[in-house]
């Protein structure tokens, strides 16, 4: 027999987990499809070297999620200022939540606790689950969505969300273009115990190769994320640990005194895409099936709770008058959000571009221009409640 949705999700990543725990008690017939397991994380005092920089717009929807108070607050990091730094030893802007008028401007959470927040509140929701599944088919009708799992489960649906990532089968099912670009560069990531204490502080330095991010953790540790040259990466990651550590040490420019590896040094490809579309009749992408952006901004999943934020709300407040596939509401999404998207993939891509090269006039006006943005406090302030949102 076939199961009928209103809404099914496809991805259980964090950002389909939230829009499916967002929607919970909407009174929407809900699925979630996931192709690998959910598992808990392990138990101890293991650090996971994927963080993320959570925004606290973004904590807040977690929060009405229920997910953000299930996270362990003592592994949850909060940043309270930001010292960025250009490739000269004079290029410096220094942002304060202080002076801001803001408690903090992220927290720094571990991604398996994350996920595993996002799952438990799921778990016991009216959220039909089928993980791991897979599905084999997935014809968009004019009325309704159908798919075929690889157990041979029917499933009609309303609307469909692909939040399948960066690769999406959905996105490429319903035939939206992409066009991609490759940085040539992989983002190097692990955690380091400190000697000097980071006292909440996000450090980052454009360098002429790359871009390096220390990441305040709970005590005297840090997340690294080196956004650096595949070549120069894969040298990296070759590295024992001490000399790995002492050349994060030697280009933070010993800001946080000696460092030492405490997890081991992992990569992944950076990369910009863009999509034609973000809705198709009966199709929504939210998160990386949407977009992707260069993570030296640290706002990637940031924009993916977005998405998820606006098209539950848009959802659940739709009326009588529109079912959830429907064209014209999903369109709604699609201007609520393409703005905020692009603007956050031309800021990052430019500055990628303009610190990821040795021409010597622009070297001298990315720090220049570093140093201008300092001087200005309502701008910096403006900045920084951008980011937050």
């Amino acid at each position: 027999m076939r199961q009928e949705f209103d809404v099914v999700i496809i991805g259980g990543g964090l950002v389909g987990l939230s829009l499916a725990r967002a929607l919970a008690g909407s009174g929407l017939a809900l699925a979630l499809i996931e192709p690998q397991r959910a598992k808990p994380p392990p138990a101890g005092d293991t650090w996971d070297n994927r963080v993320y920089a959570i925004s606290p717009g973004a904590a807040a929807f977690l929060d009405q999620c229920e997910a953000w108070r299930r996270l362990p607050q003592e592994r949850v990091a909060r940043v309270e200022a930001m010292q960025v730094y250009g490739d000269d030893t004079r290029a410096r802007l220094e942002f304060s939540a202080y002076d801001a008028g803001l408690r903090e401007l992220a927290f720094i959470v571990e991604n398996r606790q994350l996920q595993h927040a996002l799952w438990e509140g799921v778990r016991g929701q009216n959220v039909r689950v089928f993980c791991p599944a897979n599905w084999t088919a997935l014809e968009f009708g004019a009325n309704s969505t159908a798919l075929r799992l690889e157990d041979g489960t029917q499933i009609a649906a309303n609307l469909v969300v692909g939040a399948d990532g960066a690769e999406s089968r959905v996105r490429a099912q319903a035939g939206i273009a992409v066009t991609p670009g490759d940085y040539g560069q992989l983002g190097v990531v692990a955690n380091c115990s400190c000697e000097k204490p980071h006292r909440g502080v996000a450090f980052q330095w454009f360098l002429r190769d790359g871009v390096l991010a220390l990441l305040p953790l709970p005590g005297n540790r840090v997340s690294m994320v080196w956004s650096i040259a595949q070549e120069r990466a894969r040298q990296l990651l070759a590295l024992p640990a001490k000399k790995l550590s002492a050349e994060v040490e030697s280009a933070s420019r010993g800001a946080l005194g000696a460092l030492k590896l405490i997890t081991p040094a992992r990569a992944f490809p950076l990369k910009l895409q863009r999509v034609t579309q973000f809705v198709r009749p009966r199709l929504a992408l939210v998160g990386d099936a949407a977009h992707n952006v260069h993570p030296l901004a640290g706002q990637g999943v940031n924009l993916g709770f977005r998405d998820a934020r606006v098209l539950a709300a848009l959802l659940m407040e739709r009326g009588a008058q529109h079912d959830c596939g429907d064209y014209a509401l999903l369109r709604r999404y699609e201007r609520a959000r393409k703005e905020d998207v692009l603007a956050m993939q031309l800021a990052t891509h430019a500055l990628q571009k303009l610190f990821n090269n040795d021409v010597v006039w622009l070297a001298r006006a990315r720090n220049l221009g570093l140093r201008l943005v300092n001087w200005q406090p309502q701008l910096k302030n403006f900045l920084v409640h951008h980011a937050v949102a």
